[in-house]
C-alpha cells in the first residue's frame, strides 16, 4: 500500500501548515485541486518570481 506523501505549505517565507494534500486542503478550506495546483509549472509561471504572496508546496 502506498503511503500518503507529506507536504509543507509556505506563503512566501512564512510556514503555513504541514500534512497530506487532503489535510492541507481541509485546513486551508480550499479544494484539493487548488493545493495540488501549487506544484504545477503553470502556477509558477503566473506568479512573479519572488512574489510575497506566492504559495509553495514542498514534498517532505
Amino acid at each position: 500500500m502506498k503511503k500518503d506523501r507529506v507536504y509543507a505549505l509556505y506563503k512566501g517565507e512564512e510556514f503555513l501548515t504541514l500534512g497530506t494534500i487532503d489535510e492541507i486542503a481541509s485546513i486551508m478550506k480550499v479544494k484539493r485541486e487548488t493545493i495540488y495546483f501549487y506544484t504545477m509549472p503553470a502556477y509558477k509561471r503566473r506568479i512573479k518570481k519572488g512574489g510575497k504572496n506566492r504559495r509553495y508546496l514542498i514534498k517532505i
